[in-house]
């Protein structure tokens, strides 16, 4: 009898059906409710940082401020406060990277890491406190927006004014130039506009919310939100800006703008030249107007550092800027360099009259930490030459400028204009105590020549609203642009190119009026960030009592 053996181990094998792909997960089940996934909440954050860049100068999209903010609230809600840190730092390099780019045209790539790295951490402890809002957030829906536009107030509040004096770059307000919401400075100043652009930014958020998690009464609920935050954004449009208009005496003003030549000039040719091309520059205006072509200006406007030859100490200077003033036959506001009696030195503006000589200083009063001085400077001497021995190097070749001790005005004859040299112009203190102290109007000398067309255009937005806040005509003087004017309503005209030499000639007009936003100065910011901290500690107490429930 045969045996037959059935051996199919020679046999091909089946295949096995191919496993099916995991897709990432867009939602993640939690104790308070679903939320995003890790994933889906960073690639939101970053997005959303990238679609606040677009918001300001020079792209311009201003309601994409409010987008970027709905954006981080909902990645980090429902999350852990440090999640939320977590991503709120994400989003704040995300912004602040490009945002800040031009600060590495000069300074190199570390310097600019660190200030956007400082700057996050702002970001990352409002998505901290965002996040420790959720169960407030989720047990009170229609607190969702004004918290929102409270926390991003505070975080602003913090980034402000400290470290080192703070840095106030990249404010929702600060986007908001061009917006009909930026009327909303007049009221209560770039806080308060700021607060209005990250309330829309909830009313988004929550009408986003309604819309995944509700059906057809969700499309109802979340239509009546947008509608709101659109209401939020045009509703400025009717504040009486006409009521505090400039109503006083007529002056023609005129800013030169010299240019700086780079090609083939060391460090002192290069400062030499730039001096010369102011002077230049008045001279021109010189000869049109006694050809009959312009008015003789009332006052003439140079840039910040057009002199960074000490004109008191340097008799060519001397010389050269009293040239200029005599033919042009009107005061000049020259930024200078001044050499100190103590071996300090002064970021000033000069008033140099074409009889007198230089009549009037002023001292920039908010230097600019780690590049107009350095705060501690044998740690932070010590750590760069860990990193980098250039950065050492770079430190001890800053400048040192001291504090100017002086109110912010600057006396021209019977008429006052504010004393704002560069980056004074981002501070709410200094430009209200300014035009508290007197200002007639809003002057601001800076010099962008060590950046780029993006960091100028950033700036002028500034003044654009704090024009609109403090009622006044103003403008802004460049060594390479962009210079211009701008009136009450935030209207700029004749705005130059950069890195072009250029003479601009206006009539402005003086302004004594107070707007409410100059009245009352720092009291919307302080109402808004108490209430933000009031509702962070209800926050944490319901948190606090929820874990003791459940133990």
């Amino acid at each position: 009898m045969s045996t037959v053996i059935d051996d199919d181990r020679d046999a091909p094998t089946p295949e096995a059906p191919p496993a099916a792909k995991r897709r990432p997960r867009l939602l993640a089940a939690t104790p308070l409710g679903r939320r995003l996934s890790l994933p889906a909440a960073l690639v939101l954050a970053v997005v959303s940082g990238l679609l606040a860049v677009l918001a300001f100068p020079p792209y311009g999209a201003w309601p994409l401020a409010a987008v970027s903010v709905a954006g981080l609230g909902a990645a980090v809600h429902r999350r852990r406060p440090w999640g939320g840190l977590g991503i709120g730092f994400v989003y704040g390099m995300a912004f602040f990277l490009p945002l800040l780019a031009w600060s590495s045209t000069q300074v190199g790539q570390w310097p600019w890491l660190f200030l956007c790295a400082l700057q996050s951490l702002g970001t990352g402890l409002l998505g901290a406190g965002l996040a420790a809002c959720s169960r407030l957030i989720d047990a009170h829906r229609w607190a969702w927006a004004p918290l929102t536009g409270v926390a991003w107030v505070a975080q602003e509040a913090l980034r402000s004014r400290q470290p080192f004096g703070g840095f106030p770059w990249g404010r929702l307000a600060f986007s908001q130039a061009d917006a009909p919401g930026a009327a909303a400075v007049w009221l209560g100043g770039a806080p308060f506009l700021s607060f209005l652009v990250a309330l829309a930014g909830g009313l988004l958020l929550a009408a986003g919310f309604a819309l995944a998690t509700q059906r057809g009464a969700g499309v109802r609920k979340a239509a009546a939100l947008t509608a709101a935050a659109a209401l939020t954004a045009v509703a400025p449009l009717a504040v009486p800006l006409g009521s505090t208009a400039p109503a006083g005496e007529v002056v023609n003003v005129a800013v030169v703008q010299g240019n700086v030549p780079r090609l083939g000039l060391d460090f002192n040719e290069q400062r030499r030249a730039v001096l010369d091309n102011h002077v230049q520059g008045t001279l021109d205006l010189a000869a049109a107007v006694d050809a009959g072509r312009t008015e003789r200006p009332d006052l003439v406007v140079w840039p910040e550092n057009a002199s960074d030859i000490d004109p008191l100490e340097n008799q060519d200077a001397y010389d050269l800027i009293s040239q200029a003033a005599a033919a042009i036959g009107a005061p000049i506001v020259l930024g200078g360099i001044v050499h100190n009696d103590d071996g300090t030195r002064s970021n000033m503006s000069i008033v140099w009259d074409p009889e007198a000589g230089p009549v009037f200083m002023y001292s920039k009063r908010h230097p600019v930490p780690f590049a107009e001085y350095v705060p501690y400077k044998g740690f932070f001497r010590t750590v760069a030459g860990w990193i980098d021995p250039r950065m050492a190097a770079g430190l001890d070749n800053v400048a040192g400028f001291e504090h100017g001790q002086n109110a912010g005005v600057v006396q021209v004859g019977d008429m006052a204009i504010t004393g704002l040299i560069c980056f004074e112009i981002a501070f709410d203190a200094e430009t209200t105590a300014s035009v508290r102290d007197g200002s007639q109007l809003m002057v601001v000398q800076t010099n962008n020549a060590t950046f780029d067309t993006n960091e100028a255009q950033q700036q002028l937005a500034m003044v654009q609203l704090r024009s609109i806040e403090h009622g006044r005509d103003g403008l802004m003087a460049s060594t390479v642009g962009v210079s211009g004017f701008t009136d009450h309503t935030g209207e700029v005209y004749q705005a130059t190119e950069f890195n072009t030499a250029a003479v601009l000639q206006s009539d402005l007009t003086l302004s004594d009026r107070s707007t409410p936003a100059t009245a009352m100065g720092i009291l919307p910011e302080a109402v808004l960030t108490g209430a933000a901290l009031v509702v962070l500690a209800c926050a944490i107490a319901m948190n606090i009592k929820h874990r003791r429930s459940q133990t």
